[in-house]
């Protein structure tokens, strides 16, 4: 538990102060109490924190270091350096900043406990009656994309992905349908077949579908590559080590849709999810193989490592057939992006810049940074094939974040609202509000933006 709705009227004051205000702080206090903080050393550093005694040797208060910046760290160190208890924010924050700060605590106290128990009470924050429902929907959101993300393939392949999304749909009543194995070619998803075909668990679609028929269809297409070996042109081990988090797009789409759910935004939403494993069989698909996708369009297969944006041709194709205002889909796509960007910064690809400036925006207004790359179609030759279509691979090492948005933009129809996120969906090293581990980058402000074009 990271929060309560219940106002505690033994809850630790958490008061904030920064470096500069610290004397003058000071000057408000008792002796006893300025004696005490200056004996710990206490200098109102960011993230650090310390507990103050009362009169009677209890603790009135914490007081932490404080500054102005992204509000969703200003919480966050705090659940790592306070004993467990009950605390409330005792600050004349505005409503954003509480929000946001308030997640960024729950967000640190977030562990993953499947298989090892975590150590320790719990820290929780008192929640106001103004924010509480936001914050923890926010939180409980983010959370599940991390636990999903973190969960190995063992315990998360393709039909635990597609059953997560069919439980999802029970909870909103929802409808879900799950096309799995050989079915997928007798409902013409020939692409996702041939990259999950070699694994001993079968490939599926995955499709939620919810709200108004009249409604303004939105369809959000999740990469759900439940491990990725990197097929025949296999990965090295050190490569292989976080491919259970290949399926980081799916989580990050069924993450969304339970936020559009909960906020009932006037929509018609349609969720797709191509859950496979890249394996290695006698059956695996070929380097130099030429597949057919649901959009007609035949593909030379320049690299089966490439396998994300062959699975999900063909939910694009699907999700385009029918009228659609808005198409948005989240991908673990490429490294290109990591080393242009880095890993806390996805890239946004759209077909419609503005709509893709609005996402950036409401990802700093909500503390999810995200960067506007551009579809620049002169790149579009790169992925020319002499015996197909085109190629899933650029034989180029440059550009190759852009060149496999161009891929995707193959199977969108140029009259289609189209955002592409290639998202890491991992925390490589431990900080205040982000352990290591699976991570929602990007999830806050697409749902930011999505609120502001349909809330």
């Amino acid at each position: 538990m990271s929060y309560s709705r219940e106002q505690d009227p033994a809850a630790i004051p958490l008061k904030p102060v920064e470096k500069d205000a610290l004397d003058v702080f000071l000057d408000g206090l008792d002796a006893a109490q300025r004696r005490w903080l200056r004996g710990v050393g206490f200098d109102a550093e960011p993230g650090k924190a310390c507990l103050v005694p009362g009169p009677d040797g209890d603790v009135a208060f914490a007081l932490f270091g404080d500054e102005e910046g992204p509000a969703i760290g200003r919480l966050a160190p705090l659940p790592g350096k306070l004993p467990p208890g009950r605390y409330r924010l005792d600050a004349d924050w505005p409503r954003e900043v509480r929000l946001l700060a308030s997640l960024g605590w729950g967000l640190a106290t977030y562990r993953f406990e499947r298989y090892k128990a975590a150590d320790g009470g719990e820290r929780v924050l008192e929640l106001g009656a103004d924010i509480a429902d936001e914050v923890e929907a926010l939180r409980d959101a983010q959370c599940w994309v991390r636990d999903l993300v973190n969960t190995p393939t063992e315990d998360l392949g393709p039909e635990q992905l597609a059953d997560a999304l069919v439980e999802l749909a029970d909870d909103f009543g929802a409808h879900s349908e799950v096309i799995v194995g050989d079915d997928l070619l007798t409902e013409n998803f020939p692409a996702i077949h041939a990259v999950g075909r070699a694994a001993d668990r079968a490939p599926r679609l995955a499709r939620l579908t919810w709200g108004d028929e009249a409604a303004p269809r939105v369809a959000l297409i999740g990469k759900g590559v439940c491990f990725d070996t990197g097929g025949l042109d296999i990965k090295p081990s050190a490569g292989m080590l976080l491919m259970k988090k290949d399926m980081g797009g799916a989580a990050h789409v069924l993450a969304l849709a339970r936020l559009v759910m909960q906020r009932r935004l006037p929509v018609r939403l349609d969720v797709l999810v191509s859950a496979v494993e890249n394996s290695i069989s006698g059956n695996a698909y070929r380097p130099g193989d030429v597949i057919r996708t649901r959009k007609g369009l035949s593909v030379e297969i320049g690299n089966t490592d490439a396998e994300g944006r062959i699975v999900m041709s063909d939910a694009l194709a699907l999700a385009t057939e029918d009228e659609v205002d808005l198409v948005i889909d989240f991908a673990t796509l490429t490294g290109a992006a990591r080393v242009a960007l880095g890993p806390d910064l996805p890239p946004v690809f759209s077909n419609r810049e503005p709509v893709a400036r609005a996402i950036e925006a409401a990802g700093q207004r909500v503390c999810d940074p995200l960067w506007v790359m551009p579809l620049y179609a002169p790149y579009r030759k790169m992925l020319k094939s002499d015996i197909a279509d085109l190629n899933n691979v650029s034989k180029s090492p440059f550009a190759g974040c852009i060149t496999a948005a161009l891929f995707l933009e193959h199977f969108v129809e140029p009259e289609v609202d189209w955002v592409h996120i290639d998202t890491f969906a991992w925390n490589s090293a431990s900080r205040p509000g982000r352990p290591r581990g699976g991570e929602a980058l990007g999830l806050r402000a697409v749902f930011a933006y999505l609120a502001e074009r349909y809330g």
